[in-house]
Parts: structure tokens; C-alpha cells; sequence
């Protein structure tokens, strides 16, 4: 398979830039996307991972019923918030 399509067979991965990665405790995507998070992590990159308990793969898209899917994307906004201002320069 190609790196492209699933960057966890990527020879190298340094140099990425910092990762936000979460996973569902029972979704079957979870060791793959946990082992990508530990293989960047290897390779130097800054990962946070949390994995939301007692989960599904879809999670996210029930976000009006589950508040774990509504942490998640509140989650997801402030780890782009952060990675989008962490190098702005400070306006005057």
C-alpha cells in the first residue's frame, strides 16, 4: 500500500508538524491510529493522543446526543486553535 493513503507505512515521518490524534476505545481503527500516534511520537514528532472510552468509530457524528462527541470536536478546535496561533507573531 502507499504511504500517501496510510502514512503509518511511511519510512520516515520526521518532521511532521504536531499532531492532535483521537481514538475510540471500541472502534477496529483504534490500534492502527494508536500505533501512528507511537510512530510519530519515535520519529520526534509532538503527538497528543486521547482515546475516548467506551466509544465507537462514529462518535463524533453524534455529537448532539453523546458528549464524548462533543468533547471531542470542542478538542479537536482547540488542538487547530493552538497549532494555528503557535507561531503567529504578535500584533501590535
Amino acid at each position: 500500500m502507499d504511504p500517501r493513503a496510510s502514512p503509518i507505512l511511511s519510512r520516515d515521518l520526521k518532521g511532521l508538524p504536531p499532531a492532535a490524534i483521537c481514538t475510540a476505545e471500541f472502534d477496529p481503527l483504534r490500534d492502527q491510529g494508536e500505533a501512528y500516534a507511537d510512530k510519530m511520537r519515535s520519529a520526534g514528532v509532538t503527538v497528543e493522543l486521547k482515546r475516548y472510552e467506551g466509544m465507537i468509530h462514529p462518535f463524533i457524528s453524534l455529537a448532539g446526543i453523546v458528549d464524548a462527541g462533543r468533547d471531542a470536536i470542542k478538542d479537536s478546535a482547540a488542538a487547530l486553535r493552538q497549532a494555528l496561533t503557535a507561531d503567529t507573531p504578535a500584533r501590535v
